[in-house]
């Protein structure tokens, strides 16, 4: 019950909490940082999954752990990489944006990078996937939400201002009380597969952290900037990628592997992107507040 029903309807309340938070400016940023947005978009729908890729071969993953790898890396931020992006200072409307736009276009990315893997790590002996039900379950667990998020903060403003934060702050600890019980009662699976994953969602973690900084940096983007494109490249969606991972391998029976690059990033994520947090945080509060661009 707490893979199949529980950890999808939580997902549903992360993103409708996303939702909540979207106004005409989130939207504006669109248009006003074209440069700092498109990059943001072309880090994570095109780096990202590469990053992944090459790391799978690298490591020489398992098939099964090298598909749930792809679909982690297919998954866009989430309200993680939102409350990150304030914490460490960063510009919190364009990581938003990003995760809302880059969340919408999942329902067709996240299906085509999930149907590459399938075919290439498991080869002749890859399932039948079905792509278009797969990009409707995306679309019912992300951009639903998203769109009935954004409804109710138009309709009901009151509403949204007193109760946004606390639910979007309850649905993170929910997902993360969730994610330890999944664990303990898939402890097998679990012991017998973090030590061939975990090196290398550090590595990939690190990496994507490292591809923001130096692409903002390139591209002369303010330092708000690079840190909001920075997060937003290296945090995923972890919530998204347990759900599609056990959409992949259609089993009821426990944790499949598709989902375990998923459930241990839950945990692992926090071991880089709070440390990095830290650090943009102090070197924000170090710059004047008018910091030229491409101060990082």
């Amino acid at each position: 019950m707490l893979i199949e029903i529980v950890l999808p309807l939580i997902l549903i309340v992360i993103m409708f909490s996303l939702g909540l938070e979207l106004g005409p400016r989130d939207f504006a940023e669109v248009a006003l940082r074209p440069k700092a947005f498109a990059l943001g978009a072309f880090n994570q729908m095109l780096v990202v999954p590469l990053a992944a890729f090459v790391l799978a071969m690298l490591f020489s993953l398992p098939p099964e752990l090298a598909v749930g790898l792809m679909i982690l890396a297919a998954s866009p931020g989430g309200v993680l990489s939102n409350s990150a992006t304030r914490l460490a200072g960063g510009n919190v409307a364009l990581s938003i944006s990003l995760t809302a736009v880059i969340s919408l276009a999942a329902t067709l990315t996240l299906p085509l990078v999930v149907a590459f893997a399938v075919g290439y790590f498991r080869g002749a002996e890859a399932p039948a996937l079905d792509v278009t039900g797969l990009g409707l379950t995306v679309f019912v667990l992300t951009a639903a939400p998203v769109g009935l998020g954004v409804l109710v903060r138009r309709y009901f403003p009151r509403f949204v201002a007193k109760s946004s934060a606390a639910i979007a702050r309850f649905s993170m600890w929910l997902f993360l009380v969730t994610i330890v019980a999944a664990v303990i009662a898939n402890w097998q699976a679990f012991a017998d597969n973090i030590g061939s994953l975990w090196p290398v969602l550090i590595a990939l973690n690190a990496t994507l952290l490292a591809v923001g900084c130096l692409t903002a940096s390139l591209a002369r983007l303010p330092a708000r900037d690079m840190t909001a494109i920075a997060i937003e490249t290296g945090t995923q969606n972890g919530a998204l990628g347990i759900a599609v991972g056990l959409a992949v391998a259609a089993t009821s029976t426990g944790l499949p592997d598709t989902t375990l690059p998923s459930v241990i990033y839950s945990i692992t994520a926090w071991i880089l992107t709070m440390p990095f947090v830290l650090w943009r945080r102090s070197r924000s509060s170090s710059l004047p507040a008018t910091a030229p661009d491409g101060v990082a």
